[in-house]
C-alpha cells in the first residue's frame, strides 16, 4: 500500500483528503454516518464575529457539472462555535480541524482568529478573503493584494497557529494576491473558492438565485482550479491546498502534481455525503495504477 500522510504547515495529515468549509457542517453531522477519523481533517462551516442568518432563499441553484451557491455566510458566530460546537466535535472527533474564518473589516477577522486560536482543538485558520471590505467600499478583501495582505498582518499578529489564505478565483492575477499573502507572513494558502456565477428561470425571466449570483462550484470548474493551484504553487514556497471541483481519487492526484500539500472536496460532499470516504479508500488503487509509492513525493511533479 501506498504511503498517504503528508504534511500541512508541520502537522501531519493520515492522507490529503479534506473536506472544504461550507460543505461539512462542523463535522459532527456527517460522524452519524461514518467514523470522520478518516479523514485528513476538515475546514469547519465560515465563522463569523457574529451570528448571521445569511441570504434570502433560493440560494442553490442547479448547473451542468455544478452548482450556485448564494448561502450568505450563515454561522452562529464564533462565541456560539466555541461553546457549542467545538465541545460536539471534540467528541467524535480526535484530530486538528481547520477552522475556517471569514470577516467584514481587518478588525473582525483578527478578533475572530484569535478567539478561534486558543481553542486547542483548532489545528489551522483558514482566513477566507473573498468577504466585502465594508471600509474598502464593499470591495472583496480577496481582489486586492494590498487588502488581502492587511488582513494577514493583522491575524499573524495575534495568532500563533499556521494561518492559510484561501483565495478569490475571480481576480486577474491569482499569483500576485498570492505572492503578497506570503510576503505578509501566511503559512499557507488554499485555493480556489468559487467563481462568480449565475442562472436564470426561463418561466419567470428573473434569476434563479434571490441574490441573482452566487459561488459557481463542481466538476465544471476542475481545469481553472488545477491551473490556478499549480500557477501559485509554482510562484510561492509556502504549501498550498488545491481545490476546486475534485470529486475522484484521480482528482486527488491531479491536484497534488500540480503542486498541493493536500487538497479540500467540496460540492461532492454535498451529492453524496461519503465522497471523502470513498476518495480516502479509493486512493491506495489509484496510487497503485498510476506508479506512486507516496503521496508527498509527487507534490509539484509536474513542471
Amino acid at each position: 500500500m501506498g504511503k498517504l500522510t503528508v504534511d500541512l504547515c508541520g502537522i501531519t495529515l493520515d492522507n490529503p483528503v479534506i473536506p472544504a468549509s461550507g460543505t461539512f457542517g462542523f463535522g459532527y453531522e456527517f460522524a452519524e454516518l461514518y467514523d470522520i477519523n478518516c479523514l485528513g481533517t476538515f475546514s469547519f462551516k465560515g465563522t463569523t464575529k457574529e451570528p448571521r442568518f445569511g441570504n434570502p432563499t433560493p440560494r442553490i441553484a442547479e448547473c451542468t457539472a455544478g452548482m450556485i451557491n448564494a448561502v450568505g455566510l450563515q454561522n452562529p458566530g464564533v462565541d456560539a462555535v466555541i461553546a457549542e460546537e467545538l465541545p460536539k466535535l471534540a467528541g467524535v472527533f480526535r484530530k486538528p480541524v481547520m477552522a475556517n474564518v471569514s470577516g467584514f473589516s481587518v478588525e473582525e477577522y483578527a478578533e475572530t482568529c484569535g478567539k478561534l486560536d486558543g481553542q486547542p482543538q483548532v489545528g489551522w485558520l483558514e482566513v477566507n478573503v473573498s468577504c466585502p471590505n465594508v471600509h474598502g467600499g464593499g470591495m472583496s478583501f480577496g481582489v486586492d493584494p494590498q487588502a488581502a495582505a492587511c488582513v494577514v498582518r493583522a491575524v499573524k499578529a495575534v495568532t500563533t497557529k499556521p494561518v492559510i489564505v484561501k483565495l478569490s478565483p475571480n481576480v486577474t492575477d491569482i499569483v500576485a494576491i498570492a505572492k503578497a499573502c506570503e510576503e505578509a507572513g501566511a503559512d499557507g494558502l488554499s485555493l480556489i473558492n468559487t467563481l462568480l456565477g449565475m442562472r436564470i428561470d426561463l418561466r419567470t425571466r428573473r434569476p434563479v438565485i434571490a441574490n441573482t449570483m452566487g459561488g459557481f462550484s463542481g466538476p465544471a470548474i476542475f481545469p481553472v482550479a488545477l491551473r490556478m493551484v499549480y500557477q501559485v504553487a509554482h510562484a510561492v514556497a509556502i504549501p498550498v491546498v488545491g481545490m476546486g471541483g475534485v470529486s475522484s481519487a484521480e482528482d486527488v492526484l491531479e491536484m497534488m502534481l500540480a503542486g498541493a500539500a493536500a487538497v479540500e472536496v467540496g460540492t461532492a460532499n454535498l451529492i453524496d455525503p461519503f465522497a471523502c470516504k470513498k476518495i480516502i479508500d479509493d486512493l491506495p488503487r489509484a496510487m497503485k495504477a498510476y506508479n506512486i509509492s507516496s503521496l508527498s513525493e509527487i507534490i509539484k511533479g509536474v513542471r
